[in-house]
């Protein structure tokens, strides 16, 4: 169980590596990685699909929340090189936002056993812990941490105490740092800016592969956290009576 528990950590960098991999042959072998490396000639597409692109792309977001086809990285990566770090950052939240409430109300709709069809069991089980306490500040380090399922948050998260409004303030502003860094990410190479890209990559891998290393001990620290909380004020509430 503790072997297949690791590979399972593994699998989604594992997969993002193939993925991006894949296109890349593909786009090579196609002569299209020229068109997506001519900036002048994607952005001139983009601009003569109109609003039509502004609302394709926060699509895309949407959908790789809800059915995660394909990573977030690489979507939080097309954003800033689209559409820069203003623009490309606002987009992203409106759709991350708008697919975790889809999300969210799935799960809140139609309850656990539509949850327990999406999201894989040991994932619940892992997080069972959100279900019975709200928790807000959890949720937010949750967010907020690289290497956690946030997709499978928000379907997790419909069956517990949050409302609607407090998720999506919560789950918006945690997934807001993470959108900063894939867009800045974005921008750099559209503007050529290799070395920075490199840094900024450079330091996120090493955050990200720190968090996946510890990511059962920080699960556990997490879930102990949330029982202390939980006895402290249940104590409160007795001495209240």
């Amino acid at each position: 169980m503790a072997n297949n528990s690791k590979n399972h950590i593994w699998l989604k960098p594992l997969i993002l590596v193939l993925i991006v991999g894949g296109l890349t042959l593909i786009f090579y072998k196609t002569g299209l990685i020229h068109f997506f490396l001519s900036k002048e000639k994607l952005l001139r597409f983009m601009d003569s699909l109109g609003p039509a692109a502004f609302a394709g792309f926060i699509l895309l977001q949407v959908v790789q929340v809800v059915a995660a086809p394909i990573p977030g990285e690489v979507t939080g990566l097309l954003g800033g090189y689209l559409y820069g770090p203003v623009l490309g950052v606002f987009l992203s939240t409106i759709g991350l936002t708008l697919g975790s409430y889809i999300a969210f109300a799935l799960s809140r709709a139609f309850g656990r056993p539509f949850v327990d069809r999406v999201v894989d069991k040991s994932v619940i089980g892992r997080f069972d812990y959100l279900l019975h306490h709200k928790g807000a500040f959890l949720v937010f380090l949750l967010f907020l941490i690289p290497g956690f399922p946030k997709d499978y948050l928000c379907y997790i998260l419909g069956l517990g105490h949050l409302s609607t409004m407090e998720f999506l303030v919560i789950g918006g502003t945690g997934r807001l740092f993470g959108t900063i860094l894939l867009t800045l990410g974005g921008d750099y190479i559209r503007r050529n800016q290799y070395g920075k890209f490199s840094i900024l990559v450079g330091v996120a891998l090493i955050v990200v592969f720190v968090a996946i290393a510890y990511k059962d001990k920080l699960e556990r620290l997490f879930r102990i956290w949330h029982v202390t909380s939980r006895r402290k004020e249940r104590r409160k509430e007795m001495k209240g009576k």
